[in-house]
């Protein structure tokens, strides 16, 4: 490890001595310092979670979204894409074939979709649980904690609702009519249910400061979350931020790796949207604290309509392809893929988690 990274990093290597002044030095390490701190949180990450790669296995099962979002594809204004939503039966052949390659994770994603009342997500929930040895994730969005509370009896086990940015403002803008703080709120809810919870941000969005990724960061340490899906924002033609750029490699990859330094315990995706801006940002994440993956079940007929943003590398690729690249890929790695449901690691009861408002930049 280089002696200016090693002094910055050993100075806070517990996370709870993490605060916005010294991980501002850490973000502030050169690129000639970015291998090293890659480095360390790949140490990290083998000390505190293994060598085991977790495999989730994404189904979205409907593109529908009446959300306004400025960056991603599904936004109700968006007329160039063919909506859909998988029936039940193809949603349960979709996990049928999941388990039948051994993965022990369904992620159930959509937009947030107002076609589904609470009872029909519960159903879909149940008949999984009942018929499949798998843990169940949602990622549904926003929704009242009744809805919440009726999804988390019918079994489902965790819930991923990204805050995308701790900015308040630069939220707003970003979601028209929404606001962070009844994201937080959401947060709060699922975990006061006793879900495992993730959440997570984009990197490189138009607007954002480095500031705004230090609370990101920061954020997720209050929150105590489970699991970070971070990625590079990706522009898609059909949005308003269609012509902004997109989010480098070299700053998603410093993010993930201080995330894993912050929570050292937490589960971190090598998301697709890496794989997208870097044939070998998959390789590039595990090297750098990740030990997650979330390969997609989504009936390929379907598949090219859930465009968040452009150019998803999963969308042509099959599931034989894709289990016998990732197999190919941890067998280089020397990492081997988990057997196991893949629960977090501080699975504990959420109810003394003290509801505060987040008050943005300088909250800790």
């Amino acid at each position: 490890m280089r002696e200016g990274m090693n002094d910055q990093v050993m100075l806070v290597n517990n996370g709870k001595d993490f605060n916005h002044e010294n991980l501002r030095q850490l973000f502030d390490l050169g690129e000639h310092d970015l291998p090293a701190l890659l480095s360390y949180a790949n140490q990290i990450r083998k000390k505190q979670v293994g060598n085991e790669v977790h495999l989730r296995a994404i189904i979205e099962f409907s593109n529908y979204c009446s959300c306004h979002c400025l960056y991603c594809g599904l936004r109700a204004e968006n007329r160039k894409i063919s909506r859909y939503r998988l029936t039940n039966q193809e949603i349960f052949q979709s996990v049928q074939t999941a388990v039948n390659y051994g993965l022990k994770t369904i992620v159930l994603q959509s937009g947030e979709d107002q076609f589904y009342r609470p009872d029909d997500i519960a159903r879909l929930i149940e008949f999984i649980k009942k018929h499949f040895d798998v843990a169940v994730t949602l990622s549904l969005g926003e929704h009242f904690r009744q809805s919440y509370r009726i999804w988390r009896n019918a079994g489902a086990d965790r819930y991923l609702l990204k805050h995308e940015t701790a900015d308040p403002i630069l939220y707003q803008k970003l979601r028209p009519g929404k606001n962070l703080q009844d994201r937080i709120d959401c947060l709060m809810n699922l975990k006061d249910l006793g879900y495992q919870v993730g959440s997570g941000n984009m990197v490189g969005l138009p607007g954002q400061t480095l500031t705004s990724l230090i609370e990101d960061v920061l954020l997720m340490k209050k929150l105590n979350i489970e699991m970070a899906g971070i990625g590079p924002f990706l522009p898609h033609p059909d949005t308003p931020l269609g012509c902004y750029s997109a989010g480098s490699l070299s700053q998603t990859l410093k993010i993930l790796a201080i995330t894993r330094i912050v929570l050292p315990t937490i589960h971190l995706p090598a998301t697709t949207a890496i794989s997208t801006i870097n044939d070998n940002g998959r390789r590039l994440a595990l090297e750098s604290g990740a030990n997650v993956i979330m390969p997609n079940f989504t009936p390929l007929y379907v598949r090219n309509q859930y465009v968040i943003y452009p150019q998803k590398i999963d969308i042509i690729e099959d599931p034989e392809k894709s289990m016998k690249n990732l197999k190919k890929l941890l067998k280089e790695m020397n990492r081997t893929i988990s057997m196991s449901y893949g629960h977090a690691i501080k699975i504990k009861k959420y109810s003394y988690y003290k509801k505060e408002a987040y008050h943005g930049f300088g909250s800790q």
